[in-house]
């Protein structure tokens, strides 16, 4: 399915690097300096197919650790990596992340396999000795209060050096590509809060009383994410409503018949019905108002929730929400119902590492096949659907007010992963990581999302598991499994998140 472009693009990661080495050994060692300068150049241009890297080169001694924390410091980096490259002593390293107040993952990654013990001389060991000095460095980061964590592996090189007295290419070894899908995912987890920090998120409308667990302080998330929340009105949309032209919604007419299947009256629920001309006409026209907002506000992402009075025109235009927010949350523009504001901040941090997140709760369980129904009335992330997504009429929205067009769909069959926002009692958010399978298991025909999800435990271990961490009742559904990437963004954000 052919996608439009995002409405707004991710911000990419600011990365520092930096090189580490002992001074006293570039007179003895004369080709080790240089040697060691290659290898950090080429972690800079793997980690700039995903970043904007800021090499700062050789670190070899306390003076030029201090210049370095000052010139990373200057760049607002949102990540550094130490490349320890040789043997270093600590006191290079722990003023430039006294200076410098952004995240530090040492990389400890050996050139070689095996080094050529036969041969090897004084000054080939000293550039694969990489890992000598991180037990130093943690000692010294630990009693300065420096949080920091290692990947270790090889350098994954794609040629030998021909300085080297053995075998350095690396880059199909098993703990070269480990080491690098764990760098990647630390450059994917710092582009959350570079891109929350510069977000504005919409809360249009309010929330749906009596869901306690969406309730949140305005003030409270900003706080813990950077975003902006813009407090937003019906009547804000109602005016984008009077100014859509008709080329605008002959253009959403367009976008929804190639992204969706329209649907006959479904063979098992009354109240879902192929939408009529004007159903889809009206959705259409509200679609191009949503982006409009979308576009004046500069929004990143949208909660809502309208009842309205029976009747009412903001009943009547909250009635075709769910297909345009299911186009926007495709683009990049995550929307979530119901108020719920955390889980459009937890759609956003999926779409922001790739992984695209769906708006879904627990809808019922699978005994037969140990699977759990994961979906919601809408919207729905269609950049992830099994196939064309389908609009159904609704006569009625169950528990809200008003009828209209909605969306059932499913995601892709294969690994997911869900991802919770809740807040605690402290006041303080907290993620829910839980990874599984979309399975191609059966589902409702009653215009709603539905995806069948096996876990690796019982659906009744897990639900107890789940329901134990306090979670909001709805969660985002992401593609792949993504766990770890996912506990790197929570270190990042310096968030609570636990794995289920």
């Amino acid at each position: 399915m052919t996608m439009n472009a995002a409405v707004k693009p991710v911000k990419k990661p600011r990365i520092g690097l930096y090189s580490v080495g002992l001074e006293a050994y570039w007179g003895q060692f004369p080709t080790l300096r240089d040697r060691l300068i290659e290898y950090g150049r080429f972690i800079e241009q793997r980690v700039s197919a995903w970043a904007e890297v800021y090499n700062y080169g050789m670190v070899d001694s306390e003076m030029e650790g201090r210049r370095a924390g000052e010139w990373l410091s200057e760049r607002h980096v949102d990540l550094v990596f130490c490349h320890a490259a040789t043997y270093a002593v600590s006191s290079t390293v722990l003023p430039v992340h006294q200076l410098c107040k952004a995240p530090v993952i040492v990389l400890n990654l050996q050139p070689a396999a095996r080094i050529n013990y036969d041969e090897t001389t004084t000054g080939e060991w000293l550039a694969h000795c990489g890992a000598c000095p991180v037990p130093e460095f943690s000692n010294a980061f630990n009693r300065g209060n420096i949080p920091f964590r290692v990947v270790n592996g090889l350098l994954g090189l794609n040629y030998t050096p021909a300085v080297s007295l053995t075998d350095e290419k690396t880059d199909d070894r098993p703990e070269a590509i480990r080491a690098w899908k764990e760098i990647k995912e630390w450059v994917q987890a710092a582009a959350v809060p570079r891109t929350l920090q510069h977000s504005r998120f919409g809360f249009l409308g309010n929330t749906y009383s009596g869901m306690l667990d969406m309730y949140s302080d305005f003030t409270m998330i900003q706080a813990q994410t950077g975003l902006h929340i813009e407090v937003l009105e019906m009547c804000d949309l109602d005016r984008m409503l009077k100014e859509v032209t008709e080329e605008e919604v002959q253009a959403k007419i367009e976008e929804v018949y190639r992204m969706f299947e329209i649907s006959e009256d479904s063979p098992s629920d009354p109240i879902a019905r192929k939408p009529s001309a004007e159903q889809m006409e009206w959705a259409c026209r509200v679609a191009a108002a949503q982006e409009r907002l979308v576009r004046e506000y500069d929004l990143d992402g949208l909660c809502y929730y309208y009842h309205g009075t029976p009747g009412g025109e903001y009943e009547k235009l909250q009635s075709g929400f769910i297909v345009g927010h299911s186009l926007l949350t495709a683009r990049g523009i995550p929307c979530a119902g119901e108020g719920d504001m955390k889980t459009a901040v937890a759609m956003k941090i999926c779409d922001i590492v790739g992984t695209s997140g769906s708006y879904s709760e627990i809808v019922t369980v699978d005994y037969i096949d140990k699977t759990i129904l994961l979906g919601h009335d809408g919207p729905f992330h269609i950049a992830i659907s099994e196939g064309k997504p389908i609009l159904r009429g609704m006569g009625l929205y169950h528990g809200k007010q008003g009828s209209g067009v909605s969306v059932e769909a499913k995601v892709k069959t294969g690994p997911i992963t869900t991802l919770g926002m809740t807040q605690t009692g402290d006041g303080k958010l907290k993620l829910i990581i839980s990874e599984g399978e979309s399975t191609d298991g059966p589902t409702m025909k009653i215009g709603n999302t539905q995806t069948p999800v096996k876990f690796t435990q019982h659906p009744d271990d897990y639900m107890s598991a789940w329901f134990a961490e306090a979670p909001t009742h709805h969660c985002a559904m992401s593609i792949g499994h993504n766990a770890s990437l996912f506990r790197k963004v929570g270190e990042l954000l310096q968030m609570k998140h636990v794995t289920v």
